[in-house]
């Protein structure tokens, strides 16, 4: 073991040695490249007296964006728009003709497209299925989200939130990298954990279905139900006053009827 570490720490250090090297070796060549410029451009190198990042005369030299490659910045355009779900009954059309005429590769990509569109759609109609308030907290239609990285039901995600003046309950359906390593202690046999006055995580049931509540001071409360292996129910309350408080919150939801649509039992 302590081969291991002296190895280790061995490697770190000339990691950090090589990176140091990298940088002293790409300032050396920036500014090659700037005075090469700056030369073909007919500027002189200031001097100690003069105003740093400007022209001899105390000028900026590129239209005062401070960019000496002559790019300019960015100050306009409206981003990405969203892009219509992929078609199911015409992807999986896409990938007969294309298995047909034997182009695998675009084959499997239709099917992939159609699997994609079917999880979107049934993201949409498991928002659809949400309350739509909680505890007096309206829902914010601008933060629904239905969301899938690839094709793969591990992959999807769908979001939403309630909320009124400073007190927010965040729900969200799916693989929650965040929170994954909870879902151990449902199955492991330390299932409570204590500072020695209050529990920070437990075990609980929501509706027949196991779960674990935590509560973090900064952050407030969070209830996880577990969803097949990888996926998960997760419900983030801020603001709330008590534990009974939020576990009111989420027995408003159908956490079966959540399930169900989903294909898990």
């Amino acid at each position: 073991m302590l081969g291991v570490a002296m190895c280790t720490a061995a490697g770190v250090s000339a990691q950090g040695f090589m990176k140091k090297l990298k940088d002293k070796a790409s300032d050396v060549a920036n500014k090659v490249v700037d005075k090469k410029i700056d030369q073909a451009v007919g500027v002189n190198e200031p001097n100690a007296n003069s105003n740093s990042g400007g022209n001899v005369d105390g000028s900026n030299v590129g239209g005062g964006n401070g960019n000496r490659s002559g790019r300019p910045t960015n100050r306009v355009g409206e981003g990405l728009k969203n892009t219509t779900p992929p078609d199911v009954n015409q992807q999986i059309s896409e990938a007969e003709t294309a298995n047909s005429a034997g182009n695998l590769s675009d084959a499997r990509y239709s099917i992939q497209q159609a699997l994609l569109g079917i999880e979107l759609q049934m993201g949409k109609e498991i928002l659809k299925s949400l309350p739509q308030a909680v505890v007096g907290l309206a829902k914010d239609t601008l933060e629904d989200r239905v969301t899938s990285t690839q094709w793969g039901w591990a992959n999807l995600t769908i979001q939403r939130i309630y909320k009124k003046d400073d007190k927010q309950l965040t729900v969200l359906v799916g693989n929650n990298s965040a929170y994954a390593g909870f879902m151990n202690i449902l199955f492991a046999g330390n299932l409570t954990e204590s500072n020695g006055q209050t529990q920070n995580f437990k075990q609980i049931k929501v509706k027949g279905n196991k779960a674990l509540i935590k509560f973090d001071q900064s952050t407030g409360y969070t209830v996880l139900i577990q969803i097949g292996q990888s996926g998960m129910i997760t419900f983030d309350g801020v603001n709330f006053v008590t534990e009974q408080d939020m576990m009111s919150a989420v027995n408003t939801f159908d956490v079966d009827g959540i399930k169900k649509m989903l294909g898990e039992k």
